[in-house]
């Protein structure tokens, strides 16, 4: 496992990627915690961490430029709070293959308002019942999850879903 050093953040591969955006490549280092990334000055559109060892979506710095996330094939089963506070333009958060179990671990997304395409396939949350609906309701600004667009009409469901179960656990006739 490799310390996400400044060190590491200035000699890693920097450049323009195919949509134009400054991208810093942190591939497969076997990183194990987000930290230090301060060093990165905020210059960078996209950061991609893919295949490392890192356990917990936390530990960033504001980082205003930041658009894009690349999580893939890590450890991830955390994510930590405040995300909008360090990642407020974020847009685009790929969690392809990680470890998130539960629904309720995707709570924290909730706050990102700019979040507008979230994968999470490859993850075991993905098999709960009501997982695509519930992922829809609690972060109602998503136009793509798991690399399908989310119609109107599974919104429109998916709040009228949530409606009946509100009613429904409050006792109300409606």
């Amino acid at each position: 496992m490799v310390k996400l050093s400044a060190e590491l953040i200035e000699q890693a591969a920097q450049y323009t990627n195919p949509v134009r955006d400054r991208e810093l490549d942190l591939r497969g280092y076997k990183i194990p915690v987000l930290e230090n990334l301060g060093a990165t000055l905020d210059q960078f559109d996209t950061i991609d961490f893919s295949d490392n060892e890192i356990r917990k979506l936390d530990g960033f710095p504001l980082l205003k430029r930041l658009k894009t996330l690349l999580m893939n094939n890590n450890r991830i089963c955390r994510v930590g709070e405040n995300l909008e506070q360090a990642l407020p333009s974020m847009r685009e958060l790929i969690l392809t293959s990680n470890n998130i179990q539960e629904l309720g671990d995707l709570d924290p997304l909730a706050s990102v308002k700019t979040l507008t395409l979230l994968s999470l396939l490859r993850n075991p949350v993905t098999n709960k019942k009501h997982y695509r609906l519930y992922v829809i309701n609690k972060i109602p600004q998503i136009h793509v999850l798991d690399f399908q667009k989310v119609k109107l009409k599974v919104k429109k469901r998916c709040h009228y879903q949530v409606q009946r179960v509100v009613i429904y656990n409050t006792g109300q006739v409606v």
